[in-house]
């Protein structure tokens, strides 16, 4: 059954009254510092794939920060154990239904589970997220951490508005009262752990599709709403890349509904596995697509990504994984993105 739009425009506008003064700033919280954390609560309670994979970097924090530490995490949809099949400190993940109305009994069973475990700390990986702020609340825990924003935070860090990196930063202001310093720790990149087994099996597709030992680029060419660009826009952009570098195969990795905004011109691969997926995306030299959860896939294979935005904030989910760069294409021509380009290739 699908949920009318009004809906969840209600749903939503409920959840922020509910949390609208809910948390506290950790900067008032008497630390015990001979408290070891030994269990840890992850929270954001959202079923896409972009912001599930920007979760993995504060996955990595703190695991890096507290590698004996057994790490839950509280999220929506039922792909989150494939992202996290390769992390280790990973013991439990809820999850919420990814349609709540249709699934009422998992849904309120999956919130129930919040009060299953006692834990030392429990972190709202995403400021924004009014379910994030309630769920940390509601969990069971030594020391919450809400996901304010922090004003001095931001004035301090550039790139502290970035979806991946505010709650890191969030964390290690924390960690100070612990006599933890991580402040000249990098910060760590999206990351999805693929196999060694699952890049060899990426490069065989990938060859079978152009066979022949040339680097390729990848497209991506598909977006939600607004964020997608038109059959006309790809297709020129299609043409200049041809010509501007010749010597390089270009393919198209075609979306969940097996549409192509060049009209599949490239070589086009298809999968409904993300792990497959990225396997393949990993054997590229580069990956181009506007701002959507595959982009970030991409950068969570360390594949270097080039972001096209137009609508969305490119300072909050650009990728930023070394090679990588974000455009936005309102302000900046064709021949500046290829200029950039040629820079990666």
């Amino acid at each position: 059954m699908k949920v009318p739009k009004k809906i969840n425009t209600a749903r939503r506008s409920l959840m922020r009254g509910l949390t609208k003064n809910v948390g506290k700033s950790h900067s008032n919280t008497i630390v015990k510092k001979n408290i070891p954390l030994k269990k840890i609560l992850i929270s954001r309670p959202n079923h896409r794939l972009g912001n599930l994979l920007l979760m993995s970097p504060l996955v990595q924090e703190v695991t890096e920060t507290f590698p004996d530490a057994q790490i839950d995490l509280f999220v929506k949809g039922g792909i989150t154990p494939i992202i996290y099949k390769n992390y280790k400190n990973i013991d439990r993940i809820i999850q919420l239904p990814k349609k709540p109305f249709s699934n009422m009994f998992q849904y309120i069973k999956g919130w129930a589970k919040l009060k299953s475990r006692k834990y030392d700390l429990v972190i709202n990986a995403s400021h924004g997220s009014s379910s994030g702020k309630l769920s940390t609340s509601m969990a069971r825990a030594e020391y919450k951490i809400f996901g304010d924003t922090d004003e001095k935070l931001g004035s301090e860090f550039q790139d502290y508005r970035h979806a991946a990196k505010n709650s890191i930063y969030t964390l290690r202001d924390f960690l100070k009262h612990l006599d933890i310093d991580r402040s000249n720790a990098k910060i760590p990149v999206l990351d999805i752990k693929l196999s060694a087994e699952e890049k060899q099996e990426g490069e065989k597709k990938l060859h079978n599709l152009v066979k022949n030992d040339r680097k390729s680029i990848c497209l991506f060419t598909n977006a939600t709403g607004a964020k997608c660009y038109s059959e006309e826009w790809w297709n020129a952009f299609y043409e200049k890349l041809e010509t501007a570098f010749p010597d390089y195969n270009i393919v198209e990795l075609l979306p969940v509904e097996n549409i192509s905004k060049i009209n599949f011109r490239a070589p086009a691969f298809y999968s409904k596995d993300i792990r497959e997926m990225g396997g393949f995306i990993a054997n590229c030299k580069v990956f181009i697509a506007a701002d959507n959860g595959v982009m970030h896939l991409a950068s969570a294979v360390n594949t270097p990504t080039v972001g096209f935005f137009m609508v969305t904030e490119e300072e909050v989910y650009k990728p930023y994984n070394e090679g990588s760069f974000s455009v936005n294409t309102n302000e900046h021509s064709a021949d500046e993105i290829f200029t950039l380009l040629k820079n990666i290739l």
